[in-house]
């Protein structure tokens, strides 16, 4: 028995030495694991970025194989971008980790499963900057130390610098993304969730980036295809509706050539709130040196009506963005944009409209409406006023304007005419020049105003007419009554020069005789 509690004894005491020799091994693997691979990751990303690298803090764990945490990583910009002016990073993370084995401390390269990013910041420095800075520097390049599969990162940020003053940088909230497949000399396979600020809601993209452009990151290519869903428009004030988006994009970060379509099946304004459905078709550049967008350009169809634009959507600098479009409208129905645009219910008149518009949305926290701006010409044709009263009026008034007063009544088939001229929209409110109303037997010359809420109908002009004020009315008696009258408004020429006003709201506008002919000098025959 002695000899057996001797043998124990001796496996035990050899066992406690084997134990404090693995403790002392283990920490001496550890305190030298930290430092080894710390030389790892700033050599590895240095080699790559031709860089100054600097990593404020590293942990290691080996309870469950190699484990690594780093805080404050830095990766600069090229010494020639920072001689010339660069001051920011060009990477900034807050914290990473990965898992690896023990084994692979020991050997180049260390191969790296995934790694966890969390506050990533990408700075790409001004395209003049980095022109200025020319060639690459002479660091000279070494052999990469570490291999990794997959970099995962959470709430990052890229941000795309601009020399121009009066732009602000381009800057893009990344709620997640996932890189596979990273290498420095092939492109990267990528999955990303975008939180876009307004309209606010989530862009889904996948597809490859780079190789990453070490000199020039902004060359750096990309492709992709993108889902936006349940984007909600009433984060722009004055609209409203639910979009989604789909489409395709290829370029390189500085320069994006975008492909897609959008559907709005509650498209509205706040002047109405009557929703219509809205579908675009679009070809976009995106250019990030500027954070403008260049539309080339949109085909849309509201309603039951196609129409097209083209123009920008322009960076102003600490105010948000201003839209210019060029916009272009071919034998539309006039009812769908006054349906959108124009609280009277039904719209006042139907027609087909054709004009060529010039759009202007200044940036401001006001109302799109309110902000909205309209210049441009316009042609209707087969107009129908909606209120019967007043299409019968119209009616009348083309009959007793050819000298056919007898079949001047209430229920007289309904004639066909149609309006051109120029229009200004400004602060909510339509204002007419030159506008020219042609239907058989007269022409109606006018100019004035009228508000989208429908609280203000206002025009002054004059009726030109075939037949003359006596040769209006189908009795003998009243015709010999209004001889002065027709002498008082006698055109050059034979007929009736009538000066007149239209006024009223809620799409009931009232007709009358200017008798003190406001509209005078403003009036040619």
């Amino acid at each position: 028995m002695a000899e057996k509690r001797s043998v124990w004894f001796k496996v035990g005491i050899a066992a406690a030495i084997a134990f404090v020799v693995l403790v002392i091994v283990v920490e001496v693997v550890v305190r030298q694991a930290a430092p080894i691979l710390q030389g790892r990751i700033v050599e590895t990303l240095s080699t790559h970025f031709k860089s100054r690298v600097e990593l404020t803090n590293l942990r290691v764990s080996l309870l469950r194989g190699l484990e690594v945490s780093g805080d404050g990583l830095k990766i600069y910009p090229p010494d020639s971008v920072m001689a010339a002016g660069a001051r920011d990073p060009l990477i900034a993370l807050e914290h990473f980790s990965f898992h690896s084995g023990i084994i692979g401390l020991f050997f180049k390269p260390m191969h790296v499963g995934t790694v966890a990013v969390t506050g990533l910041e990408i700075k790409i420095p001004p395209r003049e900057m980095r022109r200025q800075a020319g060639a690459s520097d002479d660091r000279k390049s070494g052999k990469i130390k570490i291999v990794v599969d997959e970099i995962v990162c959470d709430n990052s940020r890229l941000i795309i610098g601009t020399s121009k003053p009066d732009k602000d940088p381009k800057d893009f909230e990344l709620k997640h993304i996932a890189l596979q497949n990273v290498g420095p000399n092939s492109p990267w396979k990528y999955q990303a969730t975008l939180t876009n600020a307004v309209p606010r809601g989530e862009i889904h993209s996948t597809g490859t980036f780079g190789p990453w452009q070490t000199e020039n990151p902004g060359d750096s290519s990309v492709t992709g295809h993108y889902t936006f869903e349940h984007a909600d428009l009433n984060t722009i004030k004055g609209i409203g509706g639910i979009l989604s988006s789909i489409g395709d994009f290829k370029g390189q970060l500085d320069r994006i050539d975008i492909h897609g379509t959008t559907e709005t099946p509650d498209f509205s304004i706040d002047t109405a709130n009557h929703p219509m459905s809205l579908h675009t078709r679009f070809h976009a550049i995106v250019d990030g040196t500027s954070g403008d967008t260049y539309l080339q350009p949109v085909d849309a169809q509201l309603g039951g009506s196609h129409f097209t634009t083209s123009g920008a959507v322009i960076n102003i600098k600490g105010k948000g963005h201003r839209i210019a479009l060029d916009v272009d409208v071919s034998d539309c129905q006039l009812q769908d944009f006054l349906a959108l645009a124009v609280k009277t219910e039904p719209p006042v008149m139907s027609a087909l409209i054709s004009t060529k518009a010039k759009l202007q949305i200044p940036p401001g926290t006001e109302s799109v409406s309110q902000k909205l701006g309209l210049d441009g010409k316009f042609m209707l044709k087969n107009i129908h006023f909606t209120n019967r009263e007043v299409q019968d009026k119209v009616d009348m008034l083309s009959l007793r304007a050819q000298g056919k007063p007898e079949k001047a009544r209430p229920g007289a088939a309904d004639i066909a005419s149609q309006m051109q001229g120029r229009f200004i929209l400004n602060a909510g409110v339509l204002q007419f020049s030159e506008l020219a109303y042609k239907l058989p037997g007269a022409n109606v010359n006018l100019l004035g105003e009228y508000s989208l809420d429908g609280q203000k109908f206002e025009f002054h002009g004059h009726v030109l007419t075939k037949a003359s004020i006596s040769q209006m009315v189908d009795s003998w008696w009243k015709s010999l009554l209004l001889q002065p009258a027709s002498l008082m408004f006698k055109k050059k020429g034979g007929g009736a020069d009538i000066p007149v006003t239209i006024s009223g709201t809620k799409g009931k506008p009232k007709f009358g005789i200017d008798v003190f002919n406001h509209a005078g000098k403003e009036h040619t025959p």
